[in-house]
């Protein structure tokens, strides 16, 4: 989805003017950058968190000579879903996931245990 997709969707979903919706997006992008810009967090409940983070200087690599260069500091910005947003992402293959490791790990656990009696009688035949 795109900016004008998603003034589409907004127009759409609360009944307003596509001019009206476009301006509440902006403002929301406008007052999101604007604070992170500043060095402060915005929290949105239910959907995530945006932190700037700063990116110190350092040396690099050129791929094709293989020289070093130099790559200047610069700010960007972390985006940290919420956990309500990450469940609904996950809502169909969490129920699925849940229930196949418990039957790999249970595999797993008396798989060493077979493995390792074996061991024990051979070691003992070879001593006695």
């Amino acid at each position: 989805m795109n900016k004008a997709e998603l003034i589409d969707h907004v127009a759409a979903a609360t009944g307003t003017a596509k001019k009206e919706a476009e301006a509440a997006v902006e403002a929301v992008v406008s007052g999101i950058v604007d604070t992170v810009k500043k060095g402060e967090e915005v929290s949105l409940f239910g959907f995530g968190k945006f932190s700037p983070k700063a990116n110190a200087a350092r040396t690099g690599r050129n791929p094709q000579t293989g020289a070093a260069i130099k790559i200047a500091a610069s700010k960007s910005v972390r985006f940290a879903p919420a956990q309500a947003f990450k469940t609904a992402l996950n809502a169909k293959r969490s129920a699925a996931k849940k229930g196949a490791p418990a039957k790999k790990a249970a595999a797993k656990k008396a798989t060493p245990a077979k493995k390792a009696a074996p061991a024990k009688k051979a070691a003992a035949k070879k001593r006695g």
